[in-house]
């Protein structure tokens, strides 16, 4: 009887899988294997997290002792590094967690309770779908591997390899963790306006929340070490044909800096996009220069019959379980949100970015004062022959900027608010906005600017008011 509801569980998980959700990872690691309890203490089996853990922190170990200039930190999962990175998790995924841990320590039928409530409550669960199905099968057999089925057809054997990478990935994600208190590189300094933040690794399928804990301030003469707390780190989908969307209808997520510009009304939405959806302003300044086409990039929820997507499996947005999107919905504000979307994020102690930091600003500055003085010649050489807002070029943006010059008066501009976030590929961009205010005046306008080094030099190809 167990037998055979175990194989019922094992193939309902499978085919909850959409068709959408069917692009194979290039690589399957088979990351988990079930055994039963050893028949005596003297030579155990490997459990299932016992497997898991070895071969993700093998893996990572291998690397000269830690993911490749990721800046992340491999531990061991003993039960206080799991208390401290529960609470981070979506509540399903750290159920979840917590049957592995149960099956590590041969606590089996406690692992069939909590994975059965699981799935009770979450019963378009797709990996604790899968996890239930073995543990039962456990009772009478002993296990291969995660998902140890055997209808081994090749649709089969494709959707089952995608539950098995998706479990990885969330192992992965909990034995590399950014070390205490830092940063992703993008966040060279963020407003008090930005309340939170939100850093996308494509590679790991996670996604990072930040509260902003740095105090309102103005440019002048302060420290603006960036100071993140981590509040979330989900699990996520990106395109089902990758990541450094190009073009419309190409099925690949943005990568870059982008900013949350909505929220959208789930009762206005299709239930493909689950309890709501946060567009951003894909495609930017950026995107735009390099001649990127589509529009439409939202980050989203599941459709009722599922509860998360493969680690690929979108039409190019980003994709949450239902209750990981409610808890961003809860929490960020549109405009001022910042999201990087990176194939890989690289950490570092916020320390490590003043030096790129202090010279951009500098630069920054430098353009501040000569705008504030209205040198029109000198100003003009901040700006790159690339310059684009709108379809216009800089001589034809060049009279706005003179009007705007002659209406100050020769007033003292001040930057306030001011965000800077990097982007570096082929291009090394910075992404600026801050509020500029006349000298006597206590509002202003906010500005955006995109800046690139060009021949050692930074220089303005973007600019425009938001």
């Amino acid at each position: 009887m167990a037998a055979a509801v175990a194989a019922v569980a094992l193939l309902y998980g499978v085919s909850l899988l959409r068709s959408g959700d069917k692009a194979a990872p290039r690589q399957v690691v088979e990351t988990l294997s079930l055994s039963p309890q050893p028949a005596t203490p003297a030579v155990p089996t490997p459990s299932l997290i016992d497997s898991a853990l070895a071969k993700v922190q093998d893996v990572a170990l291998s690397l000269t002792g830690a993911p490749p200039s990721s800046g992340l930190s491999v531990v061991h999962l003993t039960d206080e590094r799991l208390q401290q990175a529960r609470p981070l998790m979506g509540q399903a995924e750290a159920r979840l967690i917590q049957i592995y841990q149960l099956i590590s320590q041969a606590r089996h039928r406690e692992a069939l309770a909590q994975a059965e409530a699981l799935v009770r409550d979450h019963p378009n669960f797709q990996l604790a779908q899968l996890v239930l199905g073995d543990l039962l099968s456990l009772q009478t057999r002993p296990l291969r591997r995660l998902g140890d089925v055997t209808d081994s057809s090749q649709a089969n054997s494709e959707q089952l390899g995608i539950l098995r990478e998706e479990s990885r990935r969330r192992l992965q994600a909990l034995t590399e963790r950014p070390p205490e208190g830092s940063v992703p590189t993008q966040f060279l300094t963020l407003s008090a306006q930005s309340r939170h933040a939100i850093a996308i690794d494509a590679s790991r399928s996670r996604l990072y929340l930040f509260e902003n804990l740095n105090p309102a301030r103005s440019s002048g003469g302060v420290d603006r070490t960036p100071r993140l707390k981590l509040l979330g780190d989900y699990y996520i989908s990106v395109g089902i044909s990758g990541i450094e969307k190009t073009v419309e209808g190409d099925k690949r997520t943005p990568l870059g800096v982008y900013y949350i510009t909505s929220t959208l009304n789930p009762a206005d939405l299709p239930d493909l996009y689950g309890v709501g959806a946060l567009p951003i302003n894909y495609p930017n300044a950026l995107d735009l220069q390099r001649g990127k086409t589509g529009s439409g990039i939202w980050l989203h929820g599941t459709p009722t019959e599922q509860f998360v997507r493969a680690p690929q499996a979108s039409d190019g947005c980003v994709v949450l379980s239902n209750p990981d999107l409610q808890r961003l919905l809860a929490t960020v504000q549109i405009r001022t949100t910042p999201v990087v979307i990176a194939e890989s994020l690289q950490w570092v102690q916020p320390t490590a970015l003043a030096s790129e930091r202090e010279q951009f600003e500098a630069v920054l500055d430098a353009w501040r004062r000569t705008r504030s003085e209205g040198r029109l010649d000198e100003l003009k050489g901040f700006y790159s022959s690339r310059f684009q807002n709108q379809g216009r070029d800089l001589a034809q943006w060049w009279p706005r900027v003179e009007n705007e010059l002659r209406a100050n008066g020769g007033r003292e501009l001040a930057m306030k608010d001011l965000s800077v976030l990097r982007w570096h590929d082929q291009d090394d961009t910075m992404v600026v906005t801050f509020g500029e205010v006349a000298a006597g005046q206590s509002r202003g306008v906010t500005k955006r600017q995109y800046w690139v080094r060009e021949q050692d030099r930074w220089t303005i190809f973007f600019e425009g008011t938001i």
